[in-house]
């Protein structure tokens, strides 16, 4: 407590006295000012920095800022109006020089003059914001004045940059710019010291630099100039993927023009310009040009052009619709050249379409029947592929050129779908690919080619609206590859079903699967009828019986009989016998439309081992106690064994007019006759000991066989849409019109598309049958089932 009292009796320190009669405002005004213009003139290491600033640091204590601030501000002025003088007005560019490269030159010694001037001025102005710290820290914020570093920025720019330098400075900008653009070198760094210039000045009050206030509208003006010309020569001197890759190096410049010596805030309109004049413009120019466009690029597999005409129509608005909408155009034109190509090449397949010519006055008619239905088949597989290799095609497009962009993808698959449903024949061919691939004996392909192959054709059968009208196909098609044997392997057979449910669902290959099962139960079932036989007395003919589910396989195999002979007839009531003993309340129908038989057969010089049809089987023992040189009459044949005349003409006429020719034909030729005769052909003989006699068969229908499919899944359809509208209005109950059709829409359109009209009626049918009664406002049902 002491010691404090005793400090507190201490005398303070006293501030330092003022300079009170020594100071002199012009003395000291007068060597400051004098030591100012030395550090203009760059003598500054001749000079005391402390002395300089005590004169700055008086004059504002003596409260005379303003002399000093008013005065600084003079003497920077003075230097920079003989600066203007001695190093900028002697590089103004005299004469317009005619060559280029002179012109250039001389605007860039310009810059440079105007950089060095800039260069000078700061590197003073430095020297005299240390000195006036004091200043800037006191006189100018009372007066409200700028720091003295801000009012040598102003004085630049009112005593260099404005008129007549200014509009020298945006000339030679200019012309270094363009003369860049014409593909000459210019001295990048010389513009870009005075971008950088112009970058750090400010208008009064102003927060934009004069760059962007006074330079940049005039770089923009002039390149929205150029580059609407430039697009228009180019349009008229370029093919399209030369003009891509100019307009795509125009934006490279410009970006690296930017970037490197003007400032980056230019770079977005500049790269808006070139959009608005070099591609929105001429969108669909580049694409349809002739020789070179869209269509081309594409037929000549150019990757990089595709890629680089995506890269920039995408940065446009309008760019990706533009390009959407004609890759949708090309696809659905070379879609529609592959159907004309199928369908101006196809033939009616007459193998299994009896012309009777002749009517009346005439007893005489022809049944004609060729292998055309294999070149109708071929057709369809050609068909099929040509589409496969199109979306091959395009797919490679899609992902390497167009970055697997989803907008193009959806455009791509509407299009397939466009041109593959407007084909009638599509489900049908489309299933026939898929039997080609799955067929035993395929040469030339490895099971994963097989497989890629199938996954592809599965990426096609999407796009088919009509899935049910593929699945009565696909079940035919697959019935005789069960039946027959011709599977590549069961494996191949279940993975394809497992496609087909994953894209359809279950309800799809429901069916399918029944077959696949009837065709195991079939081999079990055998298994114990051979052990059956074993124990009793066989029958002469040994038959093997596969038994079809009738709901799972299809109904064109029911009703195609004939009448079989004694031989048969024992092994078939054996059959029967021990199948129904097993299952009682069951019925068996013998089909033999797909059934074949191993028969051996006694000719003059030896004997053979056919492979026939199970009707052609039926035919040959016709003729087994026939005597030599007796013959019976197609209308006979026709009469003792009733099969249907479409199947009789094929296998008479594989027995008498194909490769081997077991029957003979009187008289001989390819076409078989309504009033031709058939013999035995005794004199038979071939290298072979077995041999196979394939039926001249159409796996493609004719237009009989396609209008009865087309009756039965119009009929299928009207099932399918009542059940559907039932299971709809059993859950909801009650609904409007419109909500009813959109939904039955809906949940069809996994199957086919259906028609509102039909819709409507099936709905009318179900109020008739009480299933659905209507409202009172005439807009709505109710369940009442």
């Amino acid at each position: 407590m002491a010691t404090s009292a005793r400090m507190r009796g201490k005398p303070r320190i006293k501030p330092a006295k003022k300079h009170g009669p020594d100071f002199s405002i012009d003395e000291t005004w007068s060597k400051l000012s004098h030591n100012i213009v030395e550090i203009q003139k760059h003598h500054a290491e001749n000079l005391s920095y402390e002395e300089n600033h005590r004169f700055a640091y008086n004059m504002v204590l003596y409260k005379h800022g303003e002399t000093l601030y008013k005065g600084t501000c003079k003497l920077i002025a003075e230097n920079l109006d003989k600066l203007a003088k001695e190093q900028l007005v002697p590089t103004f560019p005299t004469v317009t020089a005619d060559d280029p490269v002179q012109k250039s030159q001389a605007w860039e010694t310009f810059l440079k003059a105007l950089r060095k001037v800039w260069d000078d001025h700061t590197s003073s102005l430095s020297k005299l914001r240390d000195v006036l710290k004091y200043m800037d820290r006191v006189y100018t914020k009372t007066a409200n004045v700028p720091e003295i570093w801000d009012a040598g920025l102003l004085l630049f720019l009112e005593h260099i940059i404005r008129p007549p330098i200014e509009d020298h400075i945006i000339s030679a900008v200019l012309n270094q710019i363009q003369t860049e653009r014409d593909g000459y070198v210019i001295n990048r760094s010389a513009v870009k010291g005075c971008v950088d210039v112009l970058l750090q000045l400010y208008d009064e009050h102003e927060v934009a630099p004069v760059y962007n206030r006074h330079l940049e509208p005039s770089i923009l003006k002039e390149s929205e100039s150029f580059y609407r010309k430039e697009g228009e020569d180019l349009l008229e001197t370029c093919d399209a993927p030369e003009y891509l890759r100019r307009v795509e190096s125009r934006f490279d410049s410009e970006e690296s023009r930017a970037h490197h010596f003007l400032s980056s805030y230019t770079s977005l309109p500049l790269r808006r310009i070139l959009e608005n004049n070099l591609i929105k413009p001429h969108l669909s120019g580049i694409i349809a040009m002739a020789n070179s466009g869209l269509d081309v690029m594409i037929d000549s597999d150019k990757l990089d052009d595709l890629a680089r005409l995506y890269r920039l129509f995408i940065m446009v608005p309008e760019g990706l619709p533009c390009l959407k909408k004609a890759l949708r155009e090309t696809i659905v034109r070379r879609g529609k050249d592959i159907n004309a190509a199928s369908l101006s090449t196809e033939l009616e397949d007459p193998s299994v379409d009896a012309e009777i010519e002749g009517a009346k006055g005439k007893g005489k008619g022809k049944a004609r029947a060729t292998n055309t239905g294999a070149q109708t088949l071929q057709v369809a597989l050609k068909w099929v592929q040509d589409v496969l290799d199109l979306k091959d095609k395009f797919d490679n497009i899609w992902s390497r050129s167009f970055r697997s962009d989803r907008d193009l993808e959806s455009g791509t698959n509407e299009a397939f779908e466009s041109f593959i449903n407007v084909h009638e024949k599509s489900p049908e061919f489309i299933s026939l690919f898929i039997d080609e691939n799955l067929k035993k004996g395929l040469k030339g392909k490895t099971d994963t080619e097989v497989d890629i192959t199938l996954d592809k054709t599965i990426t096609v059968f999407r796009y088919l609206t009509d899935k049910d009208v593929f699945e009565r196909y696909y079940k035919g098609h697959l019935a005789k590859r069960l039946l027959l044997g011709r599977s590549v392997s069961d494996d191949a057979e279940r993975g394809m079903l497992a496609k087909l449910k994953i894209e359809c669902g279950y309800q799809f290959t429901q069916k399918l699967e029944g077959m696949f099962h009837d065709m195991k139960i079939s081999a079990d079932t055998m298994q114990a009828y051979q052990d059956h036989l074993s124990r009793t007395t066989a029958p002469d003919i040994d038959i093997s019986v596969t038994v079809m589910t009738s709901t799972f396989w299809p109904m064109s195999y029911s009703g195609v009989s004939c009448v079989f002979p004694d031989q048969l007839i024992r092994s078939t009531k054996s059959f029967e016998q021990f199948y129904l003993s097993r299952h009682s309340g069951r019925r068996l129908t013998f089909q033999p439309s797909l059934g074949n038989a191993d028969v051996r057969v006694s000719f003059n010089t030896k004997k053979h081992d056919l492979n026939v049809s199970t009707f052609a089987l039926v035919i040959l023992l016709l003729f087994e106690n026939l005597g030599d040189g007796e013959f019976l009459t197609y209308e006979e044949i026709k009469t003792a064994t009733s099969i249907p005349d479409p199947e009789l003409q094929r296998n008479l006429q594989s027995l008498a007019c194909a490769k081997y020719k077991v029957l003979r034909k009187h008289p001989p030729g390819r076409d078989v006759n309504l009033d031709d005769s058939f013999s035995f052909n005794a004199d038979f003989n071939a290298p072979l000991q077995k041999i196979k006699i394939s039926t001249v068969a159409s796996r493609v229908e004719n237009s009989d066989e396609r209008k009865e499919t087309k009756d039965r899944i119009e009929e299928e359809r009207r099932h399918q849409t009542e059940a559907c509208i039932v299971r709809i209005m059993k859950d909801r109950r009650h609904m409007t019109h419109n909500d009813l059709v959109n939904e039955a829409t809906r949940q069809l359109s996994s199957r086919f598309q259906p028609n509102p009209l039909s819709i409507k009626k099936r709905i009318e049918g179900l109020i008739e049958r009480e299933y659905l009664e209507r409202c009172s406002d005439h807009k709505s049902y109710n369940y009442v089932a």
